[in-house]
Formats: C-alpha cells, structure tokens, sequence
C-alpha cells in the first residue's frame, strides 16, 4: 500500500501533466491498493472544476475521470479529528508546508507507507521525515 496524492492522480487526466512516474504509479494500482486523505476527494473535485471552466476538460471528461478513479483500488483515510490538528501543525511547521501537503505526510506517517507525489517541496519534506517516496 502507498499513500497516493492529488498531483499524481490529476496527471492522469491532463495530457501535459503526465509523466513517467505517474504512468508506472497508475501500473502500480494493477497490483497494490493506494491510500489517501479524505482532502483528496476535494482537491480531485477543485481540480476539475478550475479544468472545466478554463475549457481544460468537458463535463463528460470529468465524469469518466471520476468513474475511473472508484474503479481503482483507491481507500480514502477517514477525516481528520480535531485532537490531530496539534500534531498536524507540528509536522507542517516542521517541513515547512502547506496544511494539505500535512495531510499527506501524515498519512504516510501514521501509516509508515511510501508517499507517491509530483510535489517537489513534498517529495523533500517526506524523505527529511524518512519516509520513502516513490520514484
């Protein structure tokens, strides 16, 4: 299991943003299952609708995006609790990041698994906190 985030998952739509990495993580999903923070659900829908309006994708495209994202074994972490936001904002202090890269260091944290991510400033405050990312 790795802990997957929005950036990965959003270059698997937009043509431009598509990378190696991305490619060989959505193989990954072939075999593995990825996690993520229930956040992820709403940067995936902010995403798509900042796409929509700038003509990036239709309706439709985002429809069939968000099809085949439940078809993927994708679980999504339960919300975060008030008695975490102590910690979370320890963590995002410490890294210097934004407190939805927090979210996504954490888990991976918590969880102890690899990170899979296209955020530079993420990919570095993950591997700072010893946490393996995916290359």
């Amino acid at each position: 299991m790795f802990v997957l985030d929005c950036s990965v998952t959003m270059a698997w739509l937009f043509e431009d943003e598509r990378t190696e990495f991305s490619e060989r993580v959505l193989d990954k999903l072939q075999k593995e299952k990825a996690i993520v923070p229930s956040l992820w659900l709403l940067e995936v829908m902010n995403v798509l609708l900042v796409a929509e309006k700038r003509k990036q994708c239709t309706v439709a495209q985002s429809i069939r995006f968000l099809e085949t994202l439940k078809s993927l074994p994708i679980e999504i972490d339960e919300g975060i609790e008030t008695s975490q936001c102590e910690s979370l904002l320890l963590i995002g202090r410490a890294y210097d990041l934004s407190s939805y890269d927090t979210v996504y260091l954490d888990l991976a944290l918590r969880l102890g698994h690899p990170l899979a991510t296209l955020d530079a400033h993420l990919r570095k405050a993950s591997k700072s906190a010893g946490i393996t990312v995916l290359n």
